[in-house]
């Protein structure tokens, strides 16, 4: 029942979509000769004329739209007619063409504010992260820290932690011989190992000297990761210095070097000694809450793995939506977080940093929401499709021939050329584009089906 309530509003999303449309046609007394729901592919489940619009069900219910007399060939209607679309001015097709993206977006503000009123609250954003329990062996730094069960983690290296993708951002990348250091940590190892061998000069090694190593290993200093990155926004971009393969090899011959001096082979400088030596632990500073009181830890040092070795549990914060004032700006709050995202994630699409194989469509959008619905009920279920309403709008104005952000910069191309466009030539360009995203969307059910099969949703 939750997968067919999220499927009915994901179908209710492409009919304010093609009402956008529509409407607008309407309202500027532009002719519309039919209003498809589903694209024209395969049966016609259902259709009657409505007026002088005819209503079309069609099997394949992956879509919709409005059909203009310009799109019938066999039209009756002379080229010069009024109640052709091309026959309008720029910008009242301008209008109808960006209606549908304008639909999509107002119901999103619209199921995200009702939300808020009826159901008082909406996410924040924001979770506290609660420890269950130490899994890591005995011999881990984190048994010595001084963590506790149900401690809540607010800080790591001085940022604030709201959600366990941000612990473990700063515990992958701070995993201990990762090849990678801070410079601060390689000067004060270089100017250490100096005062110890004041006669070595600069260049290699001879082969056969002893080199005398710190008494103390320098660690690293901890690592500072940005608002921005934690929550998601922005990819991590580590700056550290990346030790090159001879550098690496003698960090690893250091490690189980057990005396206070090392003998060289004349393949490394002091420099590289000093590097070796500054990819050691990298620490944590974590604070917690205990009993509504602020408790730093002893330092954390993430394993080869970049895993601390805790159990968590992670809490969601509400914000309460109580008033008309909070139910507007905690909306728009959210609305804008949530589109940021979705911002961020064309990007990494098209930058080619999602690979195809993680493309995803109506399938398992119906099975998630479902699942939504049915594990944190119907308020959540509709502000994922008020967000897929708002991903529906993005996605649609991308300047894609096919789809409404191609035909709008074709008419923007239009309006700043001063005459209109070679309709052949759009056509074509048009119906090549139509094939690949009919393509595209074959391949992202393909892609549905194997990821539900394979239980990975």
């Amino acid at each position: 029942m939750s997968i067919i309530i999220m499927i009915l509003l994901l179908s209710f999303l492409i009919l304010v979509h093609e009402a956008g449309h529509f409407l607008a046609a309407r309202m500027l007394g532009i002719k519309v000769d039919k209003f498809g729901f589903g694209l024209p592919v395969g049966p016609t489940l259902w259709s009657k004329k409505v007026g002088d619009i005819e209503v079309l069900v069609h099997a394949c219910l992956l879509g919709g739209y409005v059909a203009f007399p310009d799109d019938d060939k066999d039209s009756d209607l002379p080229m010069d007619s009024k109640d052709r679309f091309i026959n309008r001015p720029v910008w009242q097709r301008m209008i109808v063409i960006s209606a549908g993206v304008i639909a999509n977006i107002i119901t999103a503000i619209l199921l995200v504010m009702f939300t808020a009123a009826v159901w008082g609250k909406l996410p924040s954003g924001n979770y506290q992260v609660f420890i269950n329990s130490i899994t890591a062996e005995k011999t881990e730094s984190v048994w010595q820290s001084g963590l506790q069960k149900n401690d809540r983690i607010i800080k790591i290296n001085g940022s604030d932690i709201n959600s366990t993708y941000a612990i473990s951002l700063y515990s992958k990348n701070s995993a201990r011989y990762d090849g990678k250091v801070n410079e601060k940590s390689v000067e004060q190892n270089f100017e250490v190992l100096k005062k110890l061998n004041p006669d070595i000069k600069q260049g290699a090694i001879p082969a056969g000297i002893s080199v005398k190593l710190p008494d103390k290993k320098i660690t690293e200093s901890p690592l500072i990761i940005g608002e921005e990155e934690l929550k998601g926004y922005v990819p991590f971009n580590n700056k550290e210095t990346k030790l090159s393969q001879n550098q690496i090899d003698l960090r690893d011959k250091l490690i189980n070097n057990n005396k206070p001096y090392y003998t060289a082979d004349g393949n490394f400088t002091l420099n590289d000694l000093a590097y070796a030596l500054s990819d050691s632990l990298k620490p944590l500073e974590i604070t917690v809450l205990r009993d509504n009181k602020e408790i730093k830890l002893k330092p954390v040092y993430p394993n080869k793995e970049g895993m601390i070795g805790i159990s968590m549990t992670a809490k969601q914060e509400l914000a309460v939506t109580k008033t008309p004032a909070k139910i507007f700006t905690e909306s728009c709050k959210y609305i804008w977080e949530q589109t940021y995202m979705l911002v961020y994630g064309l990007w990494q699409l098209f930058s080619g940093k999602i690979p195809v194989k993680d493309l995803h469509g109506i399938v398992v959008i119906a099975k998630i929401g479902g699942d939504v619905i049915q594990n944190s009920g119907i308020f959540s279920g509709l502000l994922l499709t008020a967000m897929i309403s708002m991903d529906l709008a993005l996605v649609n104005f991308l300047p894609i021939p096919a789809l409404d952000g191609g035909h709008f910069m074709f008419l923007v191309i239009e309006r700043l050329r001063g005459k209109p466009l070679n309709q052949e030539n759009i056509e074509k360009i048009s119906n090549v584009f139509f094939l690949l995203l009919i393509l595209l969307m074959i391949l992202i059910i393909f892609n549905d089906v194997y990821a539900l099969v394979k239980h990975k949703f």
